[in-house]
């Protein structure tokens, strides 16, 4: 058996190919708290997991490189125009534009 312990903040690629993170663990209750990088939140028991470990259906996985995922927020609602501008350097904090 392919043993993987779940470790909180540790990311994982689970049997459909979707990224999750272990958000939490409770070893009273023998509960793993994952997150999906769309942001669901769901449980999973410890017999689950290593249900899915005999079926290679778990995986460590890096870290997203676009933290996106989770934040349900589109550029339009942030209420501000995101421009490709260049930013001029400053030689002192006295030269740099107010807000």
């Amino acid at each position: 058996m392919n043993v993987i312990k779940p470790v909180v903040g540790q990311w994982y690629r689970g049997g459909t190919n979707e990224l999750f993170e272990v958000v939490a663990i409770d070893d009273q209750d023998e509960t793993i708290e994952i997150q999906y990088f769309d942001g669901t939140v769901a449980e999973m028991d410890f017999d689950g997991w290593n249900e899915q470990l005999l079926d290679r259906l778990i995986d460590v996985a890096d870290p997203p490189e676009d933290w996106s995922g989770a934040v349900d927020v589109e550029a339009e609602d942030l209420d501000r125009d995101f421009e490709d501008t260049a930013r001029t350097e400053w030689s002192t904090p006295q030269q740099r534009p107010l807000r």
